[in-house]
């Protein structure tokens, strides 16, 4: 089974909730009562130090799963999600994902390898900011938003939020990347241009 179809069963037959731009989904240090799936819309996950700073983790797209690491380990949140433009989000309760995983235990094993892929995101960013310079922190986070495609939407305060880097280091940075022809670059939107390339880079493998 495939995972579009695998996680279209956690949308059958429920309503789901429209959140407006801006709008939070689920909130950090909150207690998971259920995990989410965005039918639609874009959705930033991030995380809040006590001074108030943030830290941007991911943006979730339409058929992500959101909230799924601390809903399965039954732990206060690690992050907050926010609506970045109108989402539809289905939520998932422990009754709900019994039923489903009664009916449907094919599903088990395929999200057992998506909340190891959380998994690896968030030790990726451990990695990120204990080792990694900022341009290749970037580099890095470029290639996890973009996910498997081959564009992202995002402005360059956003960028600096996730890689703790300023806005003038983001943009002196993504320009270096655009004249090495790895990225493309325009109004609120970047594309990767040379995949392999800034991966070499993000990893230490190429210099700048």
């Amino acid at each position: 089974m495939e995972s579009k179809q695998i996680l279209a069963l956690l949308a059958q037959g429920q309503s789901p909730r429209r959140y407006d731009p801006g709008q939070f989904i689920y909130l950090q240090n909150t207690v998971p009562a259920e995990f989410y799936f965005l039918e639609s819309g874009t959705a930033r996950s991030f995380i809040s130090s006590p001074e108030g700073t943030e830290r941007l983790l991911t943006l979730h797209h339409a058929g992500d799963l959101m909230g799924e690491a601390s809903f399965f380990d039954q732990s206060p949140r690690v992050s907050s999600a926010i609506a970045v433009t109108e989402c539809q989000v289905i939520s998932v309760d422990g009754p709900r994902l019994e039923h489903i995983l009664r009916t449907h235990p094919e599903l088990a094993l395929p999200l057992l390898r998506y909340l190891a892929r959380t998994v690896r995101l968030l030790s990726s960013h451990v990695d990120d900011i204990s080792f990694r310079s900022a341009d290749r922190r970037l580099a890095g986070t470029l290639l996890r938003q973009a996910g498997s495609g081959a564009q992202l939407r995002t402005t360059h305060e956003e960028l600096g939020t996730a890689v703790g880097a300023s806005r003038v280091t983001v943009s002196r940075v993504l320009s270096r990347f655009a004249a090495r022809g790895w990225i493309g670059t325009g109004y609120g939107a970047i594309r990767i241009l040379d995949r392999p390339a800034l991966e070499d880079f993000a990893q230490g493998k190429e210099e700048l």
